[in-house]
Parts: C-alpha cells; structure tokens; sequence
C-alpha cells in the first residue's frame, strides 16, 4: 500500500515539475536571463544548495547501481534536470520493489544489473 502511494506522489511530482519548467521556459528562457540570475545572491545560495542535494543524490545512484555507465549517466540527469530525474530515478526504484519487499528496499537494496 505504501509503495503505491510512493508511486503516485512520485508520478504526480514527475508530472508537475515537468509542467513548472516547460511552462517557465516559455514564458522567460533561462539562459536569456543567465546574467542577471547570476548576480542574484539567493540564486548562488539555490545553485549550491541544488548541487549539493545532487552530490548527496549521486552517492546513492552510485551504491545502487552496479554498473557504472547507468550510474553516470543518471548523475549527468540529476545535474541537468533536478528534481525531474530524482522523481524519475525514485519511481523507477519503486517499481522494482517485490510485493513481498519492505518500502525500505527502494534504498537499500542494490541493483543486479
């Protein structure tokens, strides 16, 4: 029951972090802004909070998975899309879990492959 309703949580934050940056790359373009973003002192303190949540993040791709070309290339996902590839990772994590797993086993557990 607690994995299906991870499973939902994740697909709906998937689905609305996709929609919060197409719809924001629309309406202002990022790298059009870059300059001024950049001179924003909240958004160097966002960057190296965002970088270090992926530091963090990339430890544990790295234990879960075995082979090391899938592990790079979900970091290189981490780095460039956030929060879109964490959801995607942790959902596809669930969807491995066995029935007879505990939810605990989405963190734990390493990849076979």
């Amino acid at each position: 029951m607690l994995t299906t309703l991870l499973k939902i949580l994740m697909c709906v934050a998937l689905i609305w972090m996709c929609y919060v940056v197409i719809t924001t790359q629309i309406a202002t373009p990022l790298f059009e802004h870059w300059d001024f973003l950049g001179s924003i002192p909240w958004m160097k303190a966002t960057l190296w909070d965002f970088y270090t949540n992926v530091f963090i993040l990339a430890l544990w791709v790295c234990y879960k998975e075995k082979n090391w070309l899938k592990a790079a290339l979900w970091i290189i996902g981490l780095c460039c899309l956030g929060s879109i590839a964490t959801t995607a990772y942790v959902l596809l994590q669930l969807f491995k879990v066995k029935k007879t797993d505990n939810v605990l086993a989405v963190i734990f557990t390493q990849q076979n492959n």
